[in-house]
């Protein structure tokens, strides 16, 4: 059954979309878009790293993407505004990473599969990185869910309730960088955040409360997987960007047609 690419390359799609979701809950609920972004964009530097060192991409990537969520939080509340913050080490990463790359030399890359995503050739190795890194991630937030929600809610409630938010941000933050690392084979390093956000966003207008949220996000992101690697192969289209473009239409469906419910997220 591995034999076949579209069958991997839609199970590498499905992990991703689990991996993203219930994260991507809590990156719509704290507006904490632009952050996705600037960890996705480290990613780069790390691809380039790997490839100098020899090494496989996913721990290049994970290294480089845990290394831009600490300095993010440490960076924190210096005087600068988030969004400055963000911006600056997003594109500084991104900026640095590209140059990296140029420099490598003897080294065949194909740059735009890691900008957007090379699903099709996805391998079994990738595959169990993918699921592994997924699993991890569900495991670590299903954990903590309660009080990272705490911690979302109200800083000062999840002081008073035991729960120290900066802890539960770093956790965040750690479980966004795995996220990031898995995902770079299937959407690519500028795709990763929308497949974080769009679906969680497009479950938002349907969902009553915070876990159900999250349940709908991942069939959002799976079915945005599975359609998009379909209408790919149909029409001839990039992979990664026909997904995002797949989640893109229902959450323009979702929020255009008015279907709403009376949530609490």
């Amino acid at each position: 059954m591995l034999d076949d690419f579209m069958m991997r390359a839609t199970l590498a799609g499905v992990g991703v979309a689990f991996a993203a979701a219930p994260l991507g809950c809590f990156v719509v609920w704290r507006r904490m878009a632009y952050f996705g972004d600037a960890t996705a964009h480290a990613a780069i530097l790390g691809v380039a790293l790997s490839l100098a060192l020899q090494m496989s991409i996913f721990p290049g990537a994970l290294i480089v993407a845990l290394i831009m969520a600490i300095a993010v939080t440490l960076l924190s509340g210096r005087g600068y505004a988030m969004d400055t913050l963000l911006g600056v080490l997003a594109h500084s990463s991104l900026a640095f990473g590209l140059v990296a790359v140029s420099f490598l030399s003897g080294i065949r890359i194909d740059l735009m599969a890691y900008l957007f995503g090379d699903i099709l050739a996805v391998s079994r190795s990738d595959l169990l990185v993918i699921w592994g890194g997924a699993a991890l991630v569900v495991a670590l937030i299903a954990w903590r869910w309660s009080q990272l929600l705490t911690a979302t809610l109200n800083e000062e409630l999840a002081y008073a309730s035991g729960v120290d938010p900066k802890r539960e941000q770093l956790i965040l933050t750690l479980s966004l960088a795995v996220t990031v690392a898995v995902a770079i084979k299937v959407v690519g390093v500028l795709l990763i955040a929308a497949m974080l956000i769009i679906p969680a966003a497009a479950a938002r207008s349907l969902a009553r409360s915070p876990e159900t949220m999250a349940m709908i996000a991942a069939a959002i992101g799976a079915f945005s997987a599975i359609a998009g690697l379909r209408a790919a192969y149909i029409f001839d289209t990039p992979a990664g960007p026909s997904i995002v473009c797949v989640a893109a239409v229902l959450f323009a469906c979702f929020s255009l047609t008015g279907w709403q419910t009376r949530r609490q997220v």
